[in-house]
């Protein structure tokens, strides 16, 4: 290994006293190819097999906590008791490579179709429909509904802890369900649960604080607890840097184990304001740092491109595309091999690579989106 690389291999203990072996983790990306009941499939295993190993963990696809919270077909579901056979399959082979497991918890909110949902209306803050082509007009979800979510994300922990992973992160970014409460977009809510910026954290909060009490009660050994967000939203009323800062300080009184930036570029600017360069993740960490670990993530694609984020003082970075294009990326670089890496997608390496069916699809067929040659 080249001496300019080993601050990547530098072990890492998180807030709860559990340790990562190093810097880089995967990230989480959707995949869309579990079976149609939800649960993991064989190709599926392979695929987070393949990449396990030479990261510090694994955070795998996004996991629908409730029935109407799916986003994408052929999820993995870890809303019934039934599931934890299927999830234990996964931690067991991601543990099994020795890299952490953490499952990703989410809901859909708005972010989802009837016809993902057994027919059933999306649901959300207040009923208000998302900026995109097609979407449906929500339905605001009650007192009751709202605290039978939070449970839902509690009881989801509890079976990733019973099914044997090392940790959840909890899915607040990317518009799904939780973010929708943080947003004035989506939450025009004047109850407990919207209107000041207190209010619209209060249900992020809440799911946090069942998750915790889930692990408290369950787990025997340091368990990781991880919150994902999206700084900004381009929309008006939206999401500013300013709201997430101030979001970013409570969850610093969480108990957490790290936060996880969610943005295209490590060293992106405001989507709001282009005049504004300055990098979301660097804000974040200035603010936070010092409480709270914070993972970076966005177009690290290169050794030097992780290294020179590290330099930066964000202690740890999730890879995804390098990932999928180069599932040794963390063996390669350990033994100098960065030449090696492979930064390309070439349309025989399916198999080679244990990329799924559904997965291989979605790469090869979306223009401008991996460079497949």
């Amino acid at each position: 290994m080249k001496s300019i690389y080993e601050p990547l291999f530098e072990p890492f203990t998180l807030p709860s006293g559990a340790r990562l072996k190093n810097r880089v983790l995967m990230a989480p990306m959707t995949n869309s190819s579990s079976l149609g009941s939800g649960e993991v499939s064989e190709q599926e295993l392979l695929y987070y097999r393949e990449r396990s190993g030479g990261v510090g963990a694994v955070i795998t696809a996004s996991s629908h906590v409730s029935p109407e919270g799916k986003a994408f077909v052929n999820e993995i579901g870890a809303d019934r008791d039934d599931f934890i056979p299927s999830l234990k399959k996964l931690a067991d082979t991601i543990r099994a490579q020795g890299s952490k497991a953490i499952l990703q918890l989410f809901h859909a909110g708005r972010m989802t179709t009837a016809e993902l949902n057994d027919g059933r209306q999306p649901v959300s803050a207040s009923p208000v429909a998302a900026e995109r082509e097609g979407a449906a007009i929500p339905r605001a979800l009650t007192e009751e509904e709202i605290l039978a979510t939070a449970e839902a994300f509690g009881e989801a922990a509890r079976r990733a802890v019973q099914a044997g992973f090392d940790g959840v992160e909890i899915h607040g970014a990317n518009t799904f369900l939780i973010q929708q409460f943080f947003s004035p977009h989506s939450n025009r809510r004047t109850d407990r649960w919207g209107g000041t910026l207190d209010n619209r954290m209060a249900f992020p909060l809440a799911v946090i604080d069942r998750v915790k009490q889930a692990v408290a009660e369950h787990a025997k050994a340091p368990f990781i607890i991880g919150y994902r967000l999206s700084p900004e939203e381009k929309h008006e009323p939206g999401i500013t840097m300013e709201d997430t800062l101030q979001l970013a300080d409570r969850l610093a009184e969480q108990g957490l184990d790290y936060l996880h930036m969610s943005v295209r570029g490590f060293w992106d600017g405001s989507i709001r304001d282009t005049a504004d360069t300055a990098s979301r993740v660097a804000l974040v960490q200035e603010r936070v740092g010092a409480r709270l670990p914070v993972i970076g993530v966005g177009g690290l694609s290169s050794p030097d491109d992780v290294r020179r984020a590290l330099d930066s003082g964000v202690p740890l970075l999730s890879l995804g595309h390098a990932l999928i294009m180069e599932p040794k990326w963390v063996d390669k670089v350990r033994s100098g091999r960065e030449s090696d890496i492979r930064t390309t997608l070439p349309r025989t390496a399916q198999r080679e690579l244990a990329l799924p069916d559904p997965l291989w699809d979605m790469l090869v067929n979306t223009p401008g989106w991996f460079p497949v040659v």
